[in-house]
C-alpha cells in the first residue's frame, strides 16, 4: 500500500507541475494565479501548496539545480567532495533526456528568463545550496574556506547550467549539446581540482 500510496502522490506532483508549466508557457508567469493552476490540476489549493510551497517552486520544478551539500554529504569514505561532485555530473552528463522531457525542460528555461520574480527566485535557491554546501564543507576545511570552496564550486556548475541550456535554446541538437557539457564537466572540473593554473598549461 505505502508503494502505491507513493506513485499516486508522484503522479499528482507531476500532473500539477505539467498543467503549472503549460499555463505559464501561455500565459507568462506573472499572469497565472495559484487558483487557476489548482482548478485546472483539479487538486486543492491546500494539496498543491502541500507538493509545492509557493508559485514560484511550480516553475523552478526540476530546474532548480542538484543538493551539492548532500552529494558531499553520503559520499563514500576515501573520496573527496570535488571527487564525488565529478562523479555526479560525469553521470548526468551522460545521461540522455528524453526529447519529451527535454522540450519542457526548455519550456520551463523560457518562462524563468521571461520573469524577473523567477530569476530572483532561482538566484536564490543558489545562495541557498551554496550556503548548505559551505556548512557540510565547514567541518573539515572551517568556515572561510568552506565558504570560498563553495561560492568557486556554484559558480562553476552554474556557468556548465547557463551554457548548456544556451546551446539547447541556440537550437544545437540534444546529441552535441550532450558531447560538449561531458567535455565542459570534466575541465570544469580540473580547474577547481587543480586551480586556474591549470588552464595555462592546455
Amino acid at each position: 500500500m505505502a508503494g502505491l500510496r507513493e506513485r499516486k502522490k508522484e503522479q499528482t506532483r507531476q500532473r500539477i507541475a505539467a498543467v503549472a508549466l503549460r499555463m505559464f508557457t501561455e500565459r507568462g508567469f506573472d499572469a497565472v494565479t495559484v487558483n487557476e493552476i489548482a482548478e485546472a490540476a483539479e487538486v486543492a489549493k491546500a494539496t498543491l501548496f502541500a507538493y509545492f510551497p509557493t508559485k514560484e517552486a511550480l516553475a523552478l520544478h526540476g530546474v532548480g539545480g542538484d543538493d551539492l551539500a548532500e552529494i558531499v554529504a553520503r559520499r563514500p569514505p576515501g573520496q573527496t567532495f570535488l571527487e564525488a561532485l565529478r562523479a555526479h555530473y560525469r553521470a548526468f552528463a551522460a545521461a540522455q533526456l528524453p526529447e519529451a522531457d527535454l522540450d519542457a525542460l526548455l519550456a520551463r528555461v523560457r518562462v524563468i528568463q521571461n520573469s524577473p520574480a523567477l530569476q530572483n527566485a532561482a538566484n536564490a535557491l543558489l545562495y541557498q545550496q551554496r550556503q548548505a554546501l559551505a556548512q557540510v564543507l565547514a567541518d573539515e576545511h572551517g568556515p572561510t574556506a568552506a565558504a570560498l570552496m563553495a561560492a568557486q564550486i556554484a559558480a562553476s556548475l552554474l556557468t556548465l547550467q547557463e551554457t548548456y541550456f544556451q546551446r539547447l535554446l541556440g537550437g544545437a541538437s540534444a546529441e552535441d549539446v550532450g558531447r560538449a557539457l561531458r567535455q565542459d564537466v570534466e575541465l570544469a572540473f580540473d580547474l577547481l581540482e587543480n586551480g586556474l593554473n591549470h588552464s595555462e598549461g592546455r
